[in-house]
């Protein structure tokens, strides 16, 4: 595999088209910027990454639209996490507005669901992670995820912690959009600190939520 050498500003280009035609013409005709402009940096960037954070999944660039209103047949962004436990780990994507990134807890099952909320109950762990939120906010990030409008069964709605108790997911991130070392070999190096920036979250989640058994009866909370 080639060695990364940041993500060209033609991969950007292309989402952007893609973006304004959505359509198998153009896929087909333009996907060979995909794969030479998206698709192999984003491999040879997970594979620099792999010795610190785990090897990455690299995710399909066509949609599932078997369930979905929206028909349109491809993403617009290509993504890639790093999970260090079901749910949990770093996420990287490249479109056409530049670089995203993110770590924390996507979708936990209702299992993992429960055994995180009773966590973030407890007056010591929960505090912990009050604590790396509020770190990782001051270092520039987002708090994002689905939550509930109400308070969860079997919560007071003046608990303390109400607002993290809401959340189905919870996670971390930042719009870094195209800054000059996007195309340049030092990417990784900027990846790499983002994704450290976020480590104590994605270590936190991992450690409450490793061994609890995954759900596979497709629900999710």
């Amino acid at each position: 595999m080639d060695a990364f050498t940041g993500f060209p500003l033609t991969g950007l280009d292309f989402y952007e088209d893609l973006e304004a035609d959505n359509s198998k013409a153009f896929w087909n005709a333009h996907k060979h910027l995909y794969d030479e402009a998206v698709r192999a940096p984003m491999a040879a960037l997970t594979a620099e990454l792999a010795a610190e954070f785990g090897q990455a999944k690299i995710f399909r660039p066509y949609r599932d639209v078997r369930f979905s209103a929206d028909k349109l047949p491809y993403k617009t962004h290509q993504g890639a996490v790093a999970a260090v436990a079901p749910g949990v780990g770093w996420y990287v994507q490249i479109g056409a507005a530049g670089l995203f990134i993110a770590g924390g807890c996507f979708r936990p099952s209702p299992p993992a669901l429960a055994v995180l909320r009773a966590t973030i109950d407890d007056d010591v762990r929960g505090a912990e992670l009050t604590e790396i939120l509020t770190a990782t906010t001051a270092a520039g990030y987002s708090l994002g995820g689905d939550k509930l409008k109400t308070k969860p069964k079997g919560y007071a709605i003046d608990h303390p912690r109400i607002d993290l108790l809401r959340h189905k997911s919870l996670t971390a991130h930042r719009e870094f959009g195209a800054p000059e070392w996007l195309t340049t070999p030092a990417a990784v190096t900027e990846i790499r600190r983002a994704w450290n920036d976020l480590r104590p979250l994605v270590e936190w989640f991992a450690a409450v939520l490793q061994g609890v058994p995954e759900d596979t009866s497709g629900r999710r909370p």
